[in-house]
């Protein structure tokens, strides 16, 4: 199964470099989408830029997909699932829930120079990064790619209720499954309470699992994949 892989916040499609090889071995075709501005110096790039290369990729796929997103990218794989909801055989969110209609994508942060820079490991001291070492985490914010302005603050559009019907699963890497549960049930999450087949699997890491256990996410993935074959 060709499966689409959509890098979070600050990262290139070079994040995914470990997981590519271990999905090919388990037999898949996974593809590293390339975001703009995430990598290509495209300071101006904005949210509908970077969704129109998730899309781009999603209807080059010979079949249905496996559409891939990471933490706030999670919101791109949902959005995806929404302009192509017969397209896409399901959708994987690692750690990250994805925004709701109206809402901005990825406003978390300082905005400097029409830009979202890395803030530093203080915002993800704690669960997120236990699993970073302190050349890791050397070696991830100087590599970091700043966000730009119109794609962290660009409002999310959804308008196809078909999205629901498309399967989820979410990784809950630094988070248990329970909490997220709990979370959703909280109305955390209004898209994925309304989900009609969402099911959960934990993984023991930090927001960061591409870096720390591409070997278990790629296997992760490749179930995923393997289920929405069936």
């Amino acid at each position: 199964m060709d499966i689409l892989l959509i890098a979070g916040l600050w990262l290139d499609g070079s994040a995914w470099d470990e997981v590519v090889p271990e999905l090919t071995a388990l037999g898949h075709r996974p593809v590293s989408v390339a975001l703009p501005g995430q990598g290509d110096g495209n300071g101006s790039a904005t949210l509908d830029d970077q969704l129109a290369a998730v899309l781009d990729a999603v209807d080059a796929a010979p079949g249905r997909p496996l559409v891939v997103g990471h933490s706030a990218a999670a919101t791109l794989a949902w959005t995806a699932a929404d302009a192509r909801p017969e397209k896409v055989a399901k959708v994987v969110l690692i750690g990250g829930f994805p925004a709701s209609d109206g809402r901005p994508y990825a406003d978390f942060f300082a905005i400097e120079d029409g830009v979202m820079p890395f803030p530093g490991w203080g915002p993800f001291e704690g669960p997120d990064s236990a699993d970073l070492d302190e050349a890791a985490r050397r070696r991830f914010a100087a590599a970091a790619v700043p966000v730009p302005e119109a794609v962290a603050r660009g409002t999310v559009r959804l308008g196809d209720e078909r999205r629901f019907d498309v399967p989820v699963q979410l990784v809950c890497p630094e988070f248990s499954p329970a909490q997220a549960k709990e979370w959703i049930a909280g109305g955390e999450s209004p898209e994925l309470a309304r989900a009609a087949e969402l099911d959960y699997v934990d993984l023991d890491s930090g927001h960061w699992p591409m870096t720390t256990r591409p070997r278990e996410l790629a296997r992760v993935l490749a179930e995923a994949a393997q289920a929405a074959e069936a």
